[in-house]
């Protein structure tokens, strides 16, 4: 059974940075998706950044992340990360970790019904 268990959420002032990590349990697909969603009260999902792995790694970041937000894995300790910078009061979300192995969740952007796999989310909270 796949688990995933998001942490490094927290309040920060604009300008800071902040680190989630998502560990993995149970995972096993050798080619899969993995990723950030976010979800911020009174709007829908919004996919952040994912990897897309198929033998080789691609990465998506929505573009008002891009440049200040950086997907990464390790792969020996199961885990993902997103490391955040420059952070603005408009990032401030629930923040989720997400999985999938089918091919819909290669397809771009991302959409949250083609994640299967969720984890409970971590808050981001950013003042100005």
């Amino acid at each position: 059974q796949v688990q995933l268990v998001e942490s490094g959420g927290g309040s920060v002032q604009a300008g800071g940075s902040l680190r989630l990590s998502c560990a993995v349990f149970g995972y096993t697909y050798s080619t899969y998706c993995m990723g950030w969603f976010r979800q911020a009260p009174g709007k829908e999902r919004e996919g952040v950044a994912v990897i897309i792995y198929t033998g080789g790694g691609s990465t998506y970041y929505a573009d008002s992340v891009k440049g200040r937000f950086t997907i990464s894995q390790d792969n020996a300790k199961n885990t993902l990360y997103l490391q955040m910078n420059s952070l603005k009061p408009e990032d401030t979300a629930m923040y989720y970790c997400v999985a999938d192995f089918r091919a819909a969740c290669k397809k771009l952007p991302p959409g949250a019904s083609n994640f299967g796999y969720w984890g409970q989310g971590t808050q981001v909270t950013v003042s100005s």
